[in-house]
């Protein structure tokens, strides 16, 4: 187990002798129980078409974000819909098709 600094040890203590207790209500703790429902549930699948430069962007912002790219649009597309997408200026990005070996297929680790 990694080391605990002084305020860890005392939260584990703490839970240990059952001192905690929540400060949620009862009807916060369901609201949260539902939304948490509502957005680990993934049981539909979506087909879309994109251009292969939105393709390639969007996955080189995956990379970034450390995550996979179809997650990133999951997250982009809820944020959307639940309202909480902000809007921004966007800089300019480079040409949708890179040029020589990458051309014409997707971008890969290596490509990026």
């Amino acid at each position: 187990m990694p080391k605990t600094n002084p305020y860890e040890s005392d939260l584990i203590a703490a839970f240990e002798k059952g001192t905690l207790k929540s400060v949620a209500t009862k009807a916060e703790l369901s609201k949260f129980r539902a939304a948490a429902r509502a957005t680990a549930i993934k049981d539909r699948r979506v087909n879309i078409r994109l251009s292969t430069g939105d393709l390639q962007d969007i996955q080189v912002k995956a990379l970034q974000e450390g995550m996979p790219y179809q997650t990133l649009i999951a997250s982009v597309l809820h944020k959307y819909v639940t309202g909480r997408l902000a809007e921004r200026e966007v800089q300019p990005r480079s040409p949708a098709t890179p040029q020589g070996k990458a051309a014409g297929r997707r971008a890969t680790k290596t490509d990026v």
